[in-house]
């Protein structure tokens, strides 16, 4: 139920997130999600990604700084209040999200969020035991 993602550390000055994504790009990586958080020197690009492994490999060989972390997808019901639902799950079971954002696409009739958070195998427990459905890694890459 984990999914791995990456990060990638980048000096703020223009071009940086363009040769990310171009040497993605030429390698045949396919970005499902990202996430850009920044400062005034620095930004943190979190992806998700069809090949994780890879993704490591050639930012690695590419020169950037790249970690790998584990996380959880979840499926969102697209309905007003959705979100609010897994948060409530999260909140009873007393686990803190250190951050959450948004796929690209989505299922017909849910949105897909990843979650980080503290205690990831409570977390997968108690949005299980509320129903919520946790997408595997395959579910993910193959989006």
């Amino acid at each position: 139920m984990k999914v791995k993602q990456m990060s990638v550390f980048l000096e703020n000055k223009s071009g940086r997130l363009a040769q990310v994504t171009r040497v993605l790009g030429e390698n045949g990586v396919n970005i499902r999600a990202l996430s850009i958080a920044d400062t005034t020197d620095f930004g943190i690009l979190r992806l998700i990604v069809n090949d994780p492994d890879k993704t490591y490999q050639v930012l690695k060989e590419a020169g950037f700084t790249v970690s790998a972390t584990d996380v959880i997808a979840v499926e969102v019901a697209d309905r007003p209040g959705g979100l609010a639902d897994i948060l409530q799950s999260l909140q009873e079971a007393g686990i803190n999200i250190e951050y959450l954002y948004a796929f690209v696409q989505k299922t017909p009739s849910a949105a897909l969020v990843v979650l980080r958070v503290e205690q990831l195998d409570e977390a997968v427990k108690a949005l299980q035991e509320s129903g919520i459905h946790i997408l595997s890694e395959e579910e993910v890459y193959k989006l």
